[in-house]
């Protein structure tokens, strides 16, 4: 099992330097790591066996296989209520005839590559922010990130950098709103992502969590298992071929599906996560739109990010900066030692009275 996961570690490093937010982090970090993590499990023959396994009598067991596994399976959704091995062999199984409705099972061969697809798209806004910052950050915080700093080394950093935010004053606004755009790219992404899915699995997505919830609640004979029906076990193939006269011979087989054992567990985990990321990311939209409409709000935030500076001087510096500067400001309360940035603090207050700091 570490060899499969193993290959995603990389992915858990912490950056030098940090540039968004925990909600950020939860789409580009977390939910790309659980994707690639699902998109290499679904590919692991020695945990799951072959994909796909077809019992028919007179064509040989892995042309059948090959064919069932490329032109898809399917099931008889009429056959998925009644008592196994009684009524019916299996859920959604049955005989049927050319006028019965049949539910076609064509996503399997794609698990894989669309658990990929999607973690790529979860990291796209950060990759745009990434560009778009181009290392501003890194620069900025100039090193004063250790705690343990050369004293004229110290001051030196610090004069450069209350220089650089004195002279640079109200000009980062643009810097903040591609942030904010990939923060409303986040949100708009997992929502695209429950609908993508939904189609990809039929249609089925969007109510499959909360059937599987109310299944485990329902009598065990009155109740119809959506895993079931959107990951059967085993389904239904049909394989035609010429007979001895000539004549078009149709062989009706049962196909066994193993990979949808570890499919149906995923998408359950997947169908609750992208509500919890979307939900989340919801609410840090409703905070950001706070944010910008209210200066009361930035100057509570920035007090708390410099806890250990004179609440007088970060009021003065609330007062200066447009919503620009105090992002780059929260920034670098994250990223510089406390009492660096409560220095800090104290010569921009300094300076944007007036007054030369020490």
């Amino acid at each position: 099992m570490f060899d499969v996961f193993g290959s995603v570690k990389g992915l858990l490093k912490l950056d030098q330097v940090n540039i968004d937010n925990n909600i950020f982090r939860l789409h580009y970090k977390a939910t790309v790591i659980i994707l690639i993590a699902f998109s290499l499990l679904v590919t692991a023959r020695q945990y799951i066996g072959d994909p796909i396994d077809c019992i028919v009598e007179g064509v040989p067991s892995n042309v059948m296989d090959t064919y069932c596994w490329i032109h898809s399976t399917f099931t008889l959704p009429d056959r998925l209520n009644g008592r196994v091995g009684i009524d019916v062999p299996h859920p959604g199984i049955g005989p049927h005839t050319e006028k019965d409705e049949k539910k076609y099972h064509k996503y399997y061969q794609w698990v894989c590559f669309v658990l990929f697809f999607q973690a790529l798209m979860f990291y796209v806004p950060r990759y745009l922010w990434k560009t778009w910052e181009s290392g501003k950050m890194k620069m900025l915080v100039l090193n004063l990130n250790c705690p343990i700093v050369a004293e004229d080394t110290k001051k030196s950093r610090k004069r450069l950098l209350v220089d650089y935010f004195v002279s640079n004053l109200r000009s980062h606004n643009f810097y903040a709103v591609r942030f904010f755009i990939c923060e409303l790219l986040n949100f708009v992404n997992v929502i695209l992502q429950i609908y993508f899915v939904d189609y990809f699995l039929g249609y089925e997505f969007t109510r499959y969590g909360s059937e599987v919830w109310r299944f485990t609640e329902e009598e065990p004979e009155r109740r119809i298992d959506p895993m079931a029906k959107v990951f059967p076990k085993v389904t239904k193939c049909t394989f035609h071929k010429y007979g001895a006269s000539g004549t078009v011979q149709r062989f009706d087989g049962l196909c066994v599906l193993p990979l949808n054992i570890v499919n149906e567990k995923i998408y359950v985990f997947l169908w609750f996560w992208f509500i919890i990321v979307a939900i989340m990311s919801g609410l840090a939209l409703v905070y950001r739109i706070g944010v910008v409409c209210s200066g009361g709000v930035r100057r509570h935030l920035l007090r708390a990010q410099a806890r250990l500076a004179n609440a007088a001087d970060v009021d003065v510096i609330n007062e200066k900066c447009m919503i620009g500067d105090w992002f780059v400001l929260l920034l670098l309360g994250k990223n510089m030692e406390p009492l660096i940035y409560k220095e800090f603090i104290g010569d921009l207050a300094e300076r944007l009275q007036g007054k030369t700091p020490v």
